[in-house]
């Protein structure tokens, strides 16, 4: 198997997989269904066009720093003022970045990396208002998506990689392979994106941890004394 390795950072990010109507809420972690609508936009893909190729890719996602959960009251009125739209709340995820690994054939995977890099429509983290920075694509890797995942090197911020230890412990979500014990289960697995019939089913999450090296951090610091010296272990007790 091959794994082609997105790296998903920006502004704003917002990946819902259960809102509706007013209350547009986001998971915490990118969505397989968002990540695919990624990769059909990329192809030129439009919403009534079938997803045969795309369906069978086995997905994971690697929690490299999780920002921060932002809600966005809107309010908006008809063009010519004359009536309100239903009050809104919507939500985002503020400055996180995401290392996401897609598993598949690896002829279909370079073929996707080729179209994200020169994509036939525009990208965005899961809703319009939200474009990437940087470049996307990180390419194609030989191995599966946990293995690759638990490998790459962290992919969080550089300030960030500076105030924190020489190992960092990183959270992954993918989908759960047959036996395996299911940490959740998410109406995530698009069928169709079509507008006038949507179609999701439900995927099998397993989250596992991994620790990964941080060479820009720095060594835990030990406890000393004024003086510079390691203190003498105490025992409140001895005095009695």
């Amino acid at each position: 198997m091959s794994v082609l390795l997105l790296r998903l950072a920006g502004p704003l990010q917002s990946w819902g997989a259960t809102s509706r109507f007013t209350q547009r809420h986001t998971e915490m972690a990118p969505t397989k269904s968002g990540v695919i609508g990624l990769l059909a936009a990329a192809q030129g893909l439009r919403r009534t066009d079938p997803l045969t190729e795309l369906l069978g890719l086995e997905f994971g996602v690697r929690i490299d720093q999780p920002g921060q959960l932002l809600r966005d009251f809107q309010v908006a009125r008809t063009l010519d003022g004359s009536a309100s739209m239903p009050l809104t709340n919507r939500y985002y995820l503020s400055d996180a970045v995401f290392l996401a690994a897609i598993g598949g054939d690896r002829e279909l995977l370079v073929g996707l990396h080729e179209a994200v890099r020169r994509p036939k429509f525009p990208l965005y983290l899961g809703r319009r208002s939200c474009p990437p920075v940087a470049p996307v694509t990180l390419g194609v890797q030989p191995g599966t998506v946990t293995d690759v995942l638990g490998d790459w090197p962290w992919q969080a911020a550089k300030h960030l990689c500076k105030r924190a230890e020489l190992t960092v412990p990183l959270e992954i979500l993918s989908d759960a392979p047959p036996g395996a014990e299911v940490s959740e289960t998410l109406p995530d697995q698009p069928i169709s994106f079509d507008p006038a019939h949507r179609q999701y089913g439900w995927r099998a999450v397993v989250r596992t941890r991994v620790v990964v090296p941080n060479p820009d951090g720095r060594a835990p610091v030990a406890a000393t004394s004024p003086g510079g010296v390691p203190p003498a272990d105490h025992d409140p007790m001895s005095v009695l």
